[in-house]
């Protein structure tokens, strides 16, 4: 992966962090919203496991967050 799409792709992780704890959910909370353990939500969180495209738009819609908005978001810093 290029260094481009590391940085973007980290951006986009800290985008779903900071939106993960503005909507006062816990790391449990949000595994449970989607199906996972709260270890899914930590390793994604730590750069330890990546997500496909499916598992973003599922994560970002159960913490309340427009994907689309995160997308652009991430790419424009």
């Amino acid at each position: 992966m290029s260094s481009f799409h590391a940085i973007v792709y980290g951006r986009l992780i800290d985008a779903l962090v900071v939106a993960r704890k503005s909507a006062k959910l816990t790391q449990a909370e949000l595994g449970d919203r989607i199906g996972a353990r709260q270890t899914f939500v930590s390793k994604i969180e730590l750069g330890e496991r990546r997500l496909d495209v499916a598992e973003f738009l599922k994560v970002s819609r159960a913490i309340g967050a427009d994907p689309h908005q995160l997308i652009r978001d991430a790419e424009a810093d």
